[in-house]
């Protein structure tokens, strides 16, 4: 297995790089996002056809509701619709999705305009992209025929109220693999519920990444087609795939990591892939594979030293039993005011150090072993706390607010280029991914802290940030954001109409804002730290708190709080 897996990484790193209600006209930014409870009932619904003499605002309200069907073809929704529009609409080409709350208001004969807050949209690939904060509307023309209103021009695509959305939809990753081909990326996307998921899933992995990492993942699987149905039988796939028969042993380890991680979040624990009907017969893989097979390829993982730190007097200190860290960082001597450490991937163990510092008089990043001397490597009029990736030794922070730069371990500091950054305002924080491939970036802005995420693209020696995109466009003075698994942020922004911060959770692609709880805490955080499998660490009133169970707590079990501010998890 380790043989493949080095193969792998070697390929890639060389060449992979309801009811209605009225709607005010405008009304305030809001969370629209948060995920609903799952509902008790059977998933999906009896959509009903239009009823004799409807109203023309019955007719859009019950096209609305029955375009939630998960019908194929939805043909009830078509019975709402003239003869000719019926045979036109296509409800193929993604979904707008906007609140439960809307306005479906006869504006004048044969018009009815809805209105809603608009929630976001999922393209014909099952990508999501969150709303912009404003909002929805969209004329619906009828026609009257023997006494009954049909619409005539319905746009294509289906219009599904929040609730719908989430009752016929569910969220997945399909996997792509980071350029040095040892941690799978998570990219998310929403498939309709039913036993047809297996088959889509695969399909969506092999048409490729959506647009926005595209650039930063590789997917071995390109080329390659199915050439029958993805089958299951209980826990276990069968995947027959064609067009591989050219492709190495690496490439094909990689496609097995992809389909096996994917095909796992459906229940099926193991996958049978075949090529052109006969078993792919990796070394060291059995027939049936499972996440097992590929835990080195794992999304989210945390090296078992990989343990929370935080800074207290200048000092770098461990969570776990709030004792100085080893070497000079760990007795103050450099006057540290944040910091960032990388673990290796292989050991586990803690390797390049950096950290911030003004003890000098001037703003100076350092740099050097975990536990030794950390000597001045770059100085500025601010830094950024640092960030690590933990698929490479590399130390990454922003240098008075508009130059990204890295560090490699045992190079010398690189300029990463960011087109859009200038644009978009000062850089108060960057933080890189778990895989190294996604950014998260909180810029300035006259509303306050704003957070985009953005897509890191590597080729040969030239590191690019790409796609700077808002996430999160109803959160304002955002202060803090850490990763707690590749695919979900944390973050700290404003809370609606109060002057305090407090911490969210969001998806990657902007869906499920949610509040995360601040009981236990004595006031509103001020910086937090997250990892895969790790518990979440804030500072708040100048100490440091864990969430464990649902509530924040002392670092040591029974004890009081101790001071320290700049929480941070290696990776």
């Amino acid at each position: 297995m380790r043989r493949v897996c080095a193969a792998l990484a070697t390929l890639l790193a060389g060449g992979l790089l309801a009811g209605c209600s009225t709607v005010p006209s405008s009304s305030p930014t809001v969370q629209i996002t948060q995920m609903a409870e799952a509902p008790d009932g059977p998933v999906g619904i009896e959509p009903v056809p239009p009823e004799a003499g409807a109203a023309p605002e019955e007719i859009v309200g019950g096209f609305i509701d029955a375009s939630a069907s998960i019908a194929r073809n939805h043909p009830v929704a078509r019975e709402f619709l003239t003869e000719e529009a019926a045979a036109s609409w296509s409800d193929s080409d993604g979904v707008t999705i906007i609140s439960a709350s809307y306005s479906a208001v006869a504006t004048q004969q044969g018009t009815v305009d809805v209105t809603a807050e608009r929630v976001g949209t999922v393209d014909s690939r099952g990508v999501f992209a969150v709303g912009d904060g404003t909002l929805f509307t969209r004329s619906f023309t009828l026609t009257e025929d023997s006494g009954e209103w049909r619409i005539t021009d319905p746009e294509d695509g289906l219009l599904l109220l929040l609730p719908d959305f989430q009752r016929t939809y569910d969220q997945l990753d399909v996997y792509f693999l980071d350029p040095t081909g040892t941690r799978l990326v998570p990219d998310p996307r929403f498939l309709v519920t039913g036993q047809a998921q297996p088959n889509a899933l695969v399909e969506r992995l092999i048409s490729g990444p959506s647009s926005t990492i595209a650039a930063g993942v590789g997917n071995p699987l390109v080329g390659a087609r199915l050439r029958t149905t993805v089958a299951s039988d209980g826990q276990t796939a069968t995947v027959d795939l064609t067009g591989l028969a050219e492709a190495s042993e690496a490439a094909l380890a990689g496609a097995s990591g992809q389909l096996v991680w994917s095909l796992e979040q459906l229940g099926l624990r193991s996958v049978r892939v075949l090529s052109d009907g006969r078993p792919l017969r990796l070394p060291d893989v059995p027939e049936l594979q499972s996440v097992d097979d590929w835990a080195g390829l794992a999304p989210d993982t945390s090296p078992v030293e990989a343990v929370g730190h935080y800074v207290d007097g200048g000092a770098l200190r461990r969570a776990t039993d709030a004792q100085p860290a080893p070497g000079p960082a760990g007795n103050g001597a450099y006057g540290l005011t944040s910091a960032a450490v990388s673990a290796d991937e292989r050991t586990g163990a803690l390797g390049l150090t950096a950290g911030v510092t003004s003890a000098g008089g001037t703003p100076t990043l350092l740099a050097g072993p975990y536990g030794g001397d950390l000597v001045p490597v770059l100085d500025g009029g601010s830094f950024t706390e640092p960030t690590a990736a933990g698929t490479r030794p590399e130390i990454w922070t922003v240098r008075d607010g508009t130059e990204v730069v890295r560090l490699p371990s045992g190079g010398t500091p690189q300029t990463v280029s960011v087109p859009t950054l200038a644009g978009l305002g000062r850089a108060s924080l960057l933080q890189l991914s778990p895989d190294g491939v996604r950014a998260a970036v909180v810029v300035e802005t006259p509303e306050g802290g704003r957070l985009l995420v953005g897509t890191v693209v590597r080729a040969e020696d030239v590191v690019t940030v790409r796609d700077l995109r808002s996430i999160a466009p109803s959160l304002s003075h955002v202060v803090d954001v850490a990763w707690r698994s590749a695919g979900t942020l944390l973050v700290l922004a404003g809370a609606p109409g109060e002057q305090r911060t407090v911490p969210y959770s969001v998806g990657v692609d902007g869906w499920g804002l949610t509040g995360v709880t601040t009981t236990g805490l004595p006031g509103q955080p001020t910086a937090i730290a997250a990892a895969p499998s790790r518990q979440p660490l804030v500072a708040a009133d100048g100490k440091i708190w864990l969430l464990s169970g649902g509530n924040w707590v002392t670092l040591v079990r029974g004890e009081q709080p101790v001071p320290g501010a700049a929480p941070l998890y290696p990776v």
